[in-house]
């Protein structure tokens, strides 16, 4: 795979156990996103596509192959090490927005800056930035209880790129949020990958999220799909959507 690539699966595989069934949640992905790229995946429930996601964080270690972020293999990174990577390199949305409770939301979406030892004022500074990009600007010191379901949302994608990551990982990052400003954040989601050169996945049942993905894939039982069988996977909006099937 190309130097250029921020993120790389290679043969990867993440089993559980189910009772006394070995289930394999990701089977065989090799996959690769490079820099200035955003690839996204379809796929119905107990796909994967989380499972995926949380193996590009290191927050699982695969059983089998290789996630590498700019060729370092992240299951040989050092404990000091992959503390960096989750604070510095990576931005995670996740599906529920887990902000904490009495916090205003300036705040919660400072806490990676501060855990990473970003003075009180700077962190929030920078967070005001973000969340007055995704709408929240007269929300500042609102906490979680007196926002919205949507409300909430934007702060967690606030919180996942205060810190400029180089790797966008999305878990439906759309899913609370009304239609205008779905395509808002899929908008800046990627122009934050052509801006700062950083790679978005993400995974969606969204089908707005085809118009700014540059490949998307489908995934089913852990394994990436293609072609026709991937199109019958994806919402029926982007069944014409273009799909490069590289990586």
């Amino acid at each position: 795979m190309s130097a250029q690539h921020v993120l790389e699966f290679e043969g990867v595989v993440k089993r559980y156990t189910d009772a006394d069934e070995v289930v394999r949640a990701v089977d065989g992905v090799t996959l690769a996103v490079g820099a200035g790229e955003v690839c996204a995946l379809y796929g119905p429930s107990g796909s994967g596509k989380t499972t995926l996601l949380l193996l590009a964080a290191a927050l699982l270690t695969p059983d089998q192959g290789v996630v590498r972020f700019a060729g370092a293999d992240l299951a040989r990174l050092q404990a000091s090490q992959l503390v960096a990577y989750q604070r510095r390199d990576v931005g995670f949305v996740y599906q529920s927005a887990h902000l904490m409770r009495g916090v205003p939301a300036v705040e919660n979406a400072a806490m990676k800056l501060l855990a990473d030892g970003v003075s009180l004022r700077e962190a929030r500074a920078r967070s005001c930035e973000w969340l007055e990009r995704v709408g929240l600007a007269q929300r500042l010191e609102y906490p979680p209880e007196r926002l919205s379901g949507g409300e909430r949302q934007r702060v967690a994608i606030a919180r996942a790129l205060v810190n400029e990551p180089r790797l966008i990982l999305a878990d439906e990052p759309t899913g609370n949020l009304d239609t205008r400003r779905g395509i808002d954040i899929l908008r800046m989601l990627a122009g934050l990958a052509r801006e700062r050169a950083a790679a978005v996945l993400l995974v969606t049942h969204d089908p707005q999220a085809v118009a700014v993905a540059d490949r998307v894939h489908g995934l089913r039982d852990g394994r990436l799909v293609r072609g026709h069988e991937a199109a019958q996977i994806r919402p029926s909006a982007v069944s014409t959507a273009r799909t490069h099937e590289t990586g």
